[in-house]
C-alpha cells in the first residue's frame, strides 16, 4: 500500500506539471474551455464544459461533482434503496481527478476533452467503474502481468433523430438502410461518406477503429476498436459509444447500442478480446509446444471464465433488455461454454502465436459498461490462473445443443433479477470488487427490475434506445 501511495504521489506531481504546460498551450491557441466526462455505473458519461479559470483550479486541487450520478438511474430517477448516496446524505460533491494522459481534441469543437475519475482520500473510489477496473488491473500488475484488450461493438443506425424517435414512441423507426446485408460492400460503398467520416472522426479522437462493416440486419454496423494496453481499451470503448452517437446525431441520424431493439433481428454484442503479457511483453497465453498453442495460463484463464462468468453476469448483461439477446440460436451464448475458434460458445479461444493468441468473451452486450465488462472478465480469468482451474471439455460444433445438459453453475440466468441475486452471493465479486460496490451495483440492477415491472412493453425502447 505504501508503494502504491508513493506511485500516486509521483503521478500527481507529474500531472500538475503537465497540466500547467497544457494550460499555457490552450491560451496560445485561443482555447477558452475544456470538456470533462466521468462515467457512471451504467456507462453513461456525465460531464460539463468548464472555463480555463475553473480548469486551472483543478491544477492545485481535485474537482467536485455531485454524487447524485451514483444515486440515480439512466432516466435520472433517484434510487429509493441507495446506501452510498441519497436524500439521507444530502447529495454532497464527490471528488474527482482528471486523467492527464486522456486528453483528446473533439472533432468540430475547438475544445479538448479529459476523462475524469472519482476519487476518495483513502484510496480508489469504491463505486466508480473506472476505479473498479483499475483495481483489477493492479492485481495483474502485482503479479508482473499486463493486459492487452479490445472491444467490438454492433449498433443499429436509423434515419431518425431523438425528437422523431420519441414522437413515434420508438415504433416504426426507419433504419438507415433496408434488408440483411452482412459484410456488404454494396451497402458500405453506398454509405461510404458516413463510414469513412466515422473512422476519421474516431481517429481524431484517438479512438481508432480497426475495422468497420455492415452486419446482418437493416442499418446495423459493427466496429472493432484497436486493441490497447491496460485501462486505455475501456476508456476508448466508452468514449466510442458516446461519441459515435454524437457523430450520427450531428448528421440527423441516430445510433443505438441497446442489446436488442427488435425481436426480428439478432442482438447487438459488445465482445471483449484480451491477452496477457509478462514484464518483457511476452504473451503468456501463447505456447507453441502446447495443443492449439494454449499455454497453461490461457487454459486456467478459460477455466476461470467458465467457473465465474455466471456469477458476474450483470456486469456484462446489465439491463432488462440484455436478456432478450442471450437466447439460443441468436449468436449470443446462454452458458459458459468454450471452444477453439467457435462463435457459438461464450468463450472463444483464438490461436495466433505470440502476436495474437487471445481469448474472446462473447457474453457482453453493446449495452454494457466497458469498464465493468473488462473488470468482470479479467477478474474471472485471473481467478482461474490463481486457482489453476482447468476448463471443461471444449465444445465442437453447435454449443447450443449441449447447454441444457451442463452443470447449473455454467448456465446463465435468463433474467436480470436472477442474475443480480447470483452476483449478490458471489464470493469472487466481493473479493475482486469489494462489498460496497457489489451492494450498490446489485441494488441498481434490482431497481431496473422494479422499474420494468411498473411499466409496459415499450418501456425498454424508451429507456435504453438513446442513452445506453
Amino acid at each position: 500500500m505504501r508503494a502504491r501511495a508513493n506511485r500516486e504521489g509521483v503521478a500527481m506531481d507529474r500531472d500538475q506539471t503537465v497540466l500547467e504546460h497544457k494550460l499555457a498551450q490552450y491560451k496560445e491557441r485561443d482555447v477558452f474551455q475544456v470538456k470533462l466526462g466521468l462515467t457512471d455505473i451504467d456507462g453513461v458519461i456525465r460531464g460539463k464544459y468548464v472555463g480555463l479559470e475553473k480548469f486551472a483550479s483543478l491544477l492545485s486541487k481535485q474537482g467536485g461533482f455531485c454524487d447524485c450520478v451514483f444515486g440515480w438511474d439512466v432516466d435520472d430517477q433517484l434510487y429509493d434503496a441507495g446506501r452510498y448516496t441519497g436524500w439521507h446524505t444530502g447529495f454532497p460533491d464527490a471528488s474527482y481527478r482528471l486523467i492527464v494522459d486522456s486528453e483528446r481534441w473533439l472533432p468540430d469543437e475547438n475544445c479538448p476533452f479529459f476523462i475524469g475519475e472519482f476519487a476518495v482520500a483513502e484510496g480508489s473510489h469504491p463505486i466508480c467503474p473506472r476505479s473498479v477496473l483499475s483495481r483489477v488491473l493492479e492485481e495483474y500488475s502485482d503479479l508482473g502481468l499486463r493486459v492487452r484488450s479490445g472491444f467490438e461493438y454492433e449498433f443499429f443506425v436509423f434515419d431518425e433523430t431523438p425528437h422523431t424517435a420519441q414522437d413515434k414512441d420508438y415504433r416504426n423507426l426507419i433504419p438507415l438502410t433496408p434488408g440483411n446485408f452482412g459484410y456488404s460492400v454494396l451497402r458500405a460503398s453506398a454509405q461510404s461518406m458516413n463510414f469513412l467520416d466515422l473512422m476519421d472522426w474516431c481517429r481524431q479522437m484517438d479512438c481508432d477503429i480497426e475495422g468497420l462493416h455492415c452486419e446482418t440486419g437493416p442499418g446495423v454496423w459493427e466496429a472493432a476498436l484497436q486493441s490497447q494496453m491496460g485501462i486505455d481499451a475501456a476508456d476508448r470503448a466508452n468514449l466510442f459509444k458516446t461519441f459515435a452517437k454524437v457523430f450520427f446525431q450531428k448528421r440527423d441520424l441516430m445510433a443505438t447500442f441497446m442489446a436488442k431493439w427488435s425481436m426480428d433481428y439478432p442482438g447487438q454484442s459488445g465482445h471483449y478480446h484480451f491477452s496477457v503479457c509478462d514484464e518483457n511483453d511476452i504473451n503468456v497465453f501463447a505456447d507453441g509446444a502446447a495443443l492449439d498453442g494454449m499455454s497453461e495460463a490461457q487454459r486456467f484463464a478459460v477455466g476461470g471464465l467458465q467457473r465465474y462468468l455466471s456469477e458476474l453476469l450483470p456486469m456484462l448483461a446489465p439491463t432488462i433488455n440484455s436478456y432478450t439477446r442471450l437466447v439460443k440460436g441468436a449468436w449470443a451464448p446462454t452458458a459458459a461454454t468454450w471452444g477453439l475458434e467457435n462463435r457459438t460458445a461464450a468463450i472463444r479461444v483464438i490461436p495466433g502465436g505470440s502476436s495474437s493468441q487471445r481469448i474472446e468473451c462473447r457474453v457482453g452486450g453493446a449495452d454494457a459498461n466497458p469498464y465493468l465488462v473488462a473488470a468482470a472478465v479479467l477478474s474471472a480469468g485471473l481467478a482461474g490462473i490463481r486457482e489453476k482451474l482447468e476448463p471443461e471439455r471444449a465444445i465442437q460444433g453447435n454449443a447450443y445443443e449441449i447447454e441444457d445438459s451442463l452443470p447449473e453453475h455454467l448456465r446463465f440466468a435468463t433474467n436480470l433479477a436472477d442474475a443480480a441475486d447470483k452476483m449478490h452471493k458471489s464470493g469472487l465479486a466481493r473479493r475482486a470488487f469489494g462489498d460496497e460496490f457489489v451492494e450498490h451495483f446489485v441494488m441498481s440492477r434490482r431497481w431496473e427490475v422494479q422499474e420494468y415491472q411498473r411499466n409496459l412493453n415499450n418501456w425498454q425502447l424508451r429507456r435504453y434506445f438513446e442513452i445506453i
